[in-house]
């Protein structure tokens, strides 16, 4: 991914303000500083490219040195970097906060991913996301092996239960939304939602909080017609029988909303 979209000096300014006292006070301005940053937990690395950036930011001459690609599974070290001490330190919290809470995010849809593995089901995302990491978010669930959903509100129809109050109901909104001449997915409930949604053409019906056997019902129903996607408090537990009811799709909001961010370090070597 490009790293354009992102103004590295932002991350660094809630952090540094208008300086790092502490490094300014006690390390000598021409030290230098050689240090592995390291996986302390068995994950899937995803950030090494944004941590480096936030580096080099402080220090161009940065010397960052990839030991794991993003997409690997490690426990250990990643990477080793040498430079300005004060920069290193000054830059040391952004970077692994970053580096961080998107390898969490990579290792938590993985774990998604492989639960489902040989049902054809894919596991998508949701904007639940953190403000201004959107991108970066879900560029860690395509490297969890997770398929992204549309990106924001203006990149895709997705019709939900407040809209269908005020849209006139499901045949009625799909109907309007067709007129985008984007594709539409809708949100059903019911079976007779699901009927309504694919007489409008709907392109894809959100099966929300439905059961098992409520979704192969819905399944068989739909019979290829339209895409289907499974959503609502799916979890790791429960979410290899949500799969085996035959939907295309299951989105999970806990991938981005409820990671936890691995535990990395930068340790002086």
């Amino acid at each position: 991914m490009e790293l354009t979209g992102y103004d590295v000096r932002a991350f660094l300014a809630e952090d540094v303000g208008d300086g790092d006292v502490t490094a300014e006070a006690v390390v000598p301005v021409d030290a230098r500083l050689d240090a592995t940053i390291l996986l302390k937990e068995d994950g899937i690395v995803c950030g090494l490219e944004i941590a480096e950036a936030v580096l080099r930011e402080l220090d161009p001459s940065l010397l960052f040195g990839r030991l794991a690609d993003d997409g690997d599974r490690v426990r250990g070290e990643i990477a080793r970097v040498s430079g300005g001490a004060r920069a290193l330190l000054t830059g040391e919290r952004t970077a692994l906060n970053l580096l961080g809470r998107r390898s969490g995010i990579a290792t938590l849809t993985r774990q998604y991913v492989d639960a489902v593995a040989g049902t054809g089901t894919l596991i998508l995302d949701t904007r639940k996301t953190t403000p201004g990491l959107r991108a970066l978010e879900k560029l860690a669930v395509r490297t969890g092996g997770g398929t992204n959903h549309r990106f924001g509100l203006y990149d895709a129809v997705l019709i939900k239960d407040n809209h269908l109050r005020l849209g006139g109901g499901v045949a009625a909104s799909v109907r309007l939304a067709k007129e985008t001449g984007l594709a539409v997915e809708v949100e059903c409930e019911t079976l007779r939602d699901v009927e309504a949604a694919l007489e409008a053409g709907a392109d894809t019906i959100l099966l929300d909080n439905m059961t098992p056997a409520q979704l192969r019902d819905a399944v068989g129903l739909v019979r290829g017609r339209a895409r289907t996607e499974a959503s609502g408090g799916i979890t790791l537990e429960t979410i290899p029988e949500v799969a085996a009811t035959g939907v295309d799709a299951i989105s999970v909001g806990a991938l981005t909303h409820s990671a936890r961010s691995l535990d990395v370090s930068m340790e002086v070597r």
